[in-house]
């Protein structure tokens, strides 16, 4: 199992937008923030910054992303599993994200703080990012 991870804490909101499996992707003019879509046969899933949010969609709005810091090599193992187990013990539920290059952990804002120092007492790095 992979330790001792360092994870950047991204700025600003996010929003989890649930929309119709067959909707026309949200696609923000430009953005150099953490946008992600992943479709299936029942939905269309969307994490995008809050304000760019659609507003005929289910949505969760107020999350906050820690992202690991990578690229990370496929044949690591564990690194979920570690961040997840982490922020479990400290009750804060999660919303996770990969890709090719490295993964993001979403928590509620509301949990930022306690999720930083649950993952800090596991031995990983948290480097604050502003706000």
């Amino acid at each position: 199992m992979t330790t001792n991870l360092s994870l950047l804490v991204l700025p600003g909101r996010l929003a989890v937008c649930r929309l119709a499996p067959d909707a026309p992707l949200p696609m923000p003019a430009t953005c150099t923030c953490l946008w992600s879509a992943t479709r299936t046969g029942e939905e269309l899933s969307v994490v995008l910054p809050e304000d760019m949010a659609p507003s005929n969609c289910q949505a969760e709005m107020g999350w906050r992303c820690f992202k690991v810091v990578g690229p990370l090599d496929f044949g690591l193992t564990g690194i979920l599993a570690s961040l997840a187990t982490s922020l479990a013990g400290a009750g804060i539920p999660i919303f996770a994200i990969s890709t090719y290059d490295t993964d993001y952990i979403l928590v509620k804002e509301e949990n930022l703080v306690r999720a930083a120092q649950a993952l800090r007492g596991e031995g990983h790095t948290v480097i604050d990012m502003p706000r």
